[in-house]
């Protein structure tokens, strides 16, 4: 293999390692977003089950039927 075949294949490689690491770049930048998304989600859900537990603390406490 002479100097310009090593330099075309050198070429080459660099060039499908560029595009692999932008397509790796787009992925990630994409995962992220769901990652935010979910993590939004996880904070109103802890939100709402923070407000219900406290107002079922709120509740009449447990007696026993008038018929015991």
């Amino acid at each position: 293999m002479n100097d310009e075949e090593r330099l075309i294949k050198l070429e080459e490689l660099v060039a499908y390692q560029a595009k692999v690491i932008e397509e790796l770049s787009d992925q990630l930048a994409e995962q992220w977003k769901v990652v935010e998304q979910t993590r939004t989600k996880l904070d109103r859900l802890t939100e709402r089950f923070l407000t219900l537990e406290e107002t079922s603390l709120d509740a009449p406490a447990i007696t026993r039927p008038p018929h015991y």
